[in-house]
């Protein structure tokens, strides 16, 4: 499906698209205004198709290569934005054989079009760079590229490149409110190694320079970060997973060493995609298929070429993050990066200041697979556990048009307010068919928070507005305030953003229950022996006797 790209866009994401209701201190640049704004240069094309042509020289780290960007036309302008961060360079870009003129400010470039643009209609420019691009320092939240050895001497290499950008290593038009809606990965390597790369791997060439090309083909829309080349001495082996759209080509990539090891752990590969076709609908990709590709880092989201470096272990490098034993029943990685097909790589923030989108839900994502396996009260311990690593330190969504990211707390907090609003949707099966509802709807689509939240509220029924405005843009921990005086409740939500309204299941006795609507404004609740209350702990709040 096509993105949904207007003109109307630019106007309404050059302010805010939601009010921040707590706004920590950040000096911004140029640079990050150039990086996360939806500019006039690129606002006026819309990417269609790309051809990605890369060659990599591990003994020097460089790499050279071009990018075709084919698009079309939206309204008439004469300067595109391309980016492409330092230090690599930009040699030349040429349209309909006429070599462009061009400037660069920072890491972006400017490029002055000699043929007129005209609406409507479709067309290619070639951009051609070069360079050693930046080394990751710590990926994948610090990427770039990796370059390593493999313990027979062979290069292991990869890249990793959310937040950062997949300009550090590819001309691109890098920001993600536009993709391209299918795209050719052709990467040249030394000929004893392998690439892997997104999508269907359609040809592979022996060169006479004694190298190979891997072309690769994605038929989707593919997000620019999700781009990724894998370069190894792998070994391979597949199955045929039997889903919701047929028949589905799972695909594993791991260096000769991990073999066995590797055919044991990426079992669980086929039982995640069981568990999240249940909660999420069917997998988006069946015409790319999936691959687990294993990278000299952790691991990271890359669109049908999820790359993993969980040293075969359960949990995260072997830890539980839940603390309750949970997460010691599945890799991290393959279930975490894998949810990210659905909610990162099919639902795309527009802006990452929304990153809350590809990572509460992945979260939360976690929690589900233990459900579907586990049970339930399983699956409730893993993400109660969780809020031991929250920081509530700054709000989840970050500031928009500077290429900002939110809190970590898209994580954990994130994934604790979806366990919250499944309480008050209090629907097990509305629920599933919200999250099913929301990979449908927004398919093969970029999106902002307001659509989610707006979707969640028109299926769900419930009012919701304030609860997002709690835990997306705020860092308190809503508190039920109580005080039992005279056989009389007194309640009402403290440290709440103004009109919070949250209803709340509580105990009063064994076995009986019932559901407060407290706001902040003080209510009060006639009942008879009443000494205590308790919340249910499945809602992400406090609750404090007065």
């Amino acid at each position: 499906m096509k993105k949904a790209i207007v003109l109307s866009l630019f106007l309404c994401l050059q302010g805010s698209l939601q009010a921040q209701i707590f706004k920590p201190n950040f000096t911004f640049t140029h640079d990050d205004t150039l990086r996360g704004t939806i500019t006039p240069e690129r606002i006026w094309w819309d990417w269609q198709y790309a051809e990605l042509r890369v060659k990599v020289q591990p003994q020097d780290s460089m790499i050279s290569g071009s990018t075709a960007l084919t698009y079309r036309v939206l309204a008439p302008a004469q300067v595109m934005q391309i980016d492409l961060q330092k230090p690599m360079q930009i040699n030349k870009i040429l349209q309909d054989g006429q070599e462009l003129k061009f400037r660069r400010d920072g890491n972006a470039f400017f490029i002055s079009l000699m043929k007129k643009q005209i609406k409507g209609k479709s067309e290619t420019l070639t951009v051609y760079f070069s360079g050693k691009p930046r080394v990751a320092k710590r990926p994948p939240w610090d990427g770039g590229l990796t370059w390593k050895k493999d313990a027979q001497g062979n290069w292991f290499i990869a890249t990793s490149c959310q937040g950062l950008g997949a300009s550090v290593w590819w001309a691109c038009k890098d920001h993600s409110y536009d993709e391209p809606d299918s795209m050719l990965i052709s990467i040249t390597v030394p000929k004893n190694l392998m690439d892997i790369s997104n999508g269907r791997l359609r040809k592979v060439t022996d060169n006479q320079d004694n190298t190979k090309t891997f072309d690769w083909f994605v038929k989707n829309p593919i997000n620019n970060y999700g781009v990724n080349m894998n370069i190894g001495n792998y070994q391979q082996f597949s199955e045929v997973f039997q889903g919701e759209k047929g028949k589905l080509d799972m695909s594993y990539y791991v260096l000769p060493d991990d073999l066995e090891k590797a055919k044991v752990q990426f079992k669980q590969a086929p039982m995640m995609m069981k568990a999240f076709e249940h909660w999420f609908g069917a997998y988006p990709f069946y015409e790319d298929g999936y691959k687990l590709v294993q990278v000299p880092y952790l691991g990271m989201e890359h669109q049908s070429s999820v790359t993993y470096g969980n040293a075969f272990k359960n949990g995260y490098l072997g830890s539980d993050l839940s603390g309750t034993g949970w997460g010691l029943k599945w890799d991290f990685i393959i279930i975490h990066e894998s949810g990210h097909e659905w909610f990162a790589n099919n639902i795309t923030y527009r802006d990452i200041a929304d990153m809350w989108i590809h990572e509460s839900f992945t979260n939360y994502s976690e929690s589900l697979y233990t459900e579907y396996y586990y049970g339930k009260e399983a699956a409730a311990a893993y993400v109660r556990g969780t809020r031991r690593v929250i920081r509530n330190d700054r709000p989840i969504i970050g500031q928009y048009n500077v290429n900002h990211e939110g809190s970590g707390d898209m994580y954990y907090k994130g994934g604790n307010m979806l366990h919250t609003i499944r309480q008050i949707v209090n629907d097990d099966e509305k629920w599933r068919q919200i999250l099913r509802g929301l990979n449908q709807n927004f398919y093969h689509q970029t999106v902002t928070t307001k659509q989610v939240e707006d979707y969640i509220i028109q299926k769900s029924g419930k009012k919701l507005d304030k609860i997002f405005d709690q835990y997306l843009r705020n860092t308190q921990i809503p508190t039920l305030e109580y005080k039992i005086q005279n056989q009389e409740l007194s309640y009402h939500w403290a440290n709440a953003v103004e009109g919070f309204d949250m209803p709340i299941r509580v105990s009063f006795a064994e076995g009986k229950s019932e559901v407060l609507s407290p706001t902040t404004v003080w209510k009060t609740l006639k009942i008879s022996d009443l000494k205590e209350i308790k919340i249910d702990e499945n809602y992400y709040v406090n609750q404090k006797k007065l």
